[in-house]
């Protein structure tokens, strides 16, 4: 095989944590291939090294034949690479961030165009608006656009469809197959196992060491207990509580000409674990902001936990819990400063506080990272955590907005555990999600399609009514029919 990447021996370290151990593999040239595990494997550091932002502190490495540490301006001319965060400049325009980075690598849009026309012509018809206005799925487009720009010969994905509905993210991997025909060398993690599927070959890392290098259909079944753990049995909570903790009646949010929520009516019962799902731009989180309270609708009623969602946003906002997709504790206070500031914030006296502390600390397993900063836990700790402290006063509902993006299959069952036991105890959950999987834990499901409500029911109700398999293919057949842009 004619090598376009070599990793031979890479270790890196960040003070007492080994990030990286004794590291090798090699990459074909035309080859997709997934760089796979848990939070805090040592991915995105073997990513940074490859792309020559971080140096090794023992081994080697090479791109295209060059050197990381000796050639690094040569690589650089030769690589795309999408960081896990989005790498756009949110203020500045679809077009302007293209050519900021054309210009970056000493190239222009009109050079690089024919390299990126097949992706970049689904966005451009928005070139003039401003990249945070952007969907999630039309952000990756232009993402993908921006690291192609300069026609390299090898392409970098950090996690690249995190927070991206399941149709979109078929998009994006479609697009790749076009490129792997141009014989451009990927490099991909994902936490996604049908996305895993559709590398040639995977490298599994935990705790910075290679387990195991072959086909995704080998490494997924030698490593099952990782991406493929058991389910999580639950019974099922309809008829338990006959109390609503949520009403809505033809909710409305109009931006101008444009119903981003467009006349939708359901309720939501006390204990209840509620998915509320759909495509990005589907209209989803517009709704979620007006049951927290964050904004107000333009018509129709609902109420949360009793509260008018018109005239009560604010005894809302003290009776619910709410967790967002972007992560939503202080990353420079230690995992104590965040619970009792959080408590304090909920209104929670100082014994009380003290007690549950404890008692979180220990159901967590945190005791000995009490003190710890939480900008130095795991992706996955920091979810369990937030999630925890979104509970702490024993809201009547708590929302999750993605709750899981990016966090390996393993962390997200025990994550989805702590969703049980919560709901168990009589907290409603109201959670979206782009993991279908996850929306086979829910008791009902709803499923919005341009600013409605197409489906709901139970998963069971929804894949007989509409003769589907799965979950992700009931899904994917009603996204499918919306209508309007994303955007």
């Amino acid at each position: 095989m004619n090598e376009a990447i070599i990793a031979s021996h890479v270790s890196k370290n960040y003070g007492r944590v080994r990030a990286l151990r004794d590291v090798s593999f090699s990459v074909g040239k035309g080859e997709v291939f997934g760089l796979i595990g848990p939070d805090g494997a040592g991915k995105t550091s073997m990513f940074r090294i490859l792309c020559t932002l971080l140096l090794p502190d023992v081994g080697t490495a090479s791109v295209d034949g060059y050197d990381v540490v000796r050639q690094m301006s040569d690589i650089r001319r030769r690589v795309g690479y999408m960081p896990g965060k989005f790498s756009l400049y949110q203020d500045l325009t679809v077009q302007e961030n293209l050519e900021f980075f054309a210009t970056l690598f000493g190239t222009t849009v009109e050079e690089g165009y024919d390299s990126i026309k097949a992706i970049y012509s689904q966005i451009e018809r928005f070139k003039d608006r401003k990249a945070g206005a952007l969907s999630g799925g039309m952000k990756q487009k232009l993402a993908l656009s921006c690291a192609l720009v300069h026609q390299p010969s090898v392409l970098f994905l950090d996690e690249p469809t995190t927070g991206v509905d399941p149709v979109s993210r078929k998009e994006f991997w479609d697009m790749l197959s076009m490129l792997k025909e141009r014989q451009i060398t990927i490099v991909a993690s994902t936490p996604y196992l049908d996305e895993v599927r559709r590398c040639e070959r995977v490298a599994f890392l935990s705790e910075g060491q290679v387990m195991g290098i072959d086909t995704p259909d080998v490494i997924l079944d030698r490593f099952k207990d990782v991406f493929n753990p058991p389910g999580i049995e639950h019974e099922k909570t309809m008829g338990v509580a006959e109390e609503n903790v949520i009403e809505v009646e033809h909710l409305v949010k109009a931006f101008g000409d444009f119903h981003a929520v467009d006349d939708i009516s359901f309720s939501v019962r006390k204990g209840e674990i509620f998915g509320f799902l759909g495509a990005n731009g589907a209209g989803k989180t517009t709704a979620m902001h007006m049951l927290t309270g964050l904004n107000q609708p333009t018509s129709g009623t609902g109420r949360v936990c009793g509260f008018d969602i018109r005239t009560q946003y604010e005894d809302i906002k003290r009776h619910i819990g709410y967790m967002s997709q972007k992560f939503s504790l202080y990353e420079d206070l230690t995992v104590a400063e965040n619970i009792r500031l959080f408590a304090g914030i909920y209104g929670m006296q100082d014994d009380e506080i003290a007690r549950k502390t404890d008692d979180l600390l220990r159901k967590l397993q945190f005791e000995e990272h009490k003190n710890d900063l939480v900008g130095s836990l795991p992706l996955g700790w920091k979810q369990k955590l937030a999630f925890s402290v979104s509970i702490f006063h024993e809201p009547g509902v708590v929302f999750l907005d993605e709750p899981t993006g990016g966090v390996d299959p393993a962390t997200r069952r025990q994550f989805w555990e702590l969703i049980y036991d919560a709901a168990s105890r009589g907290i409603t959950v109201f959670v979206t999600t782009h993991y279908m999987d996850e929306a086979e834990y829910c008791d009902r499901i709803s499923i919005m399609v341009d600013g409605k409500i197409s489906a709901m029911g139970t998963p069971e109700e929804l894949k007989r009514t509409l003769n589907q398999p799965d979950m992700d293919h009931v899904f994917t057949y009603l996204a499918r029919q919306a209508t309007r842009s994303s955007d």
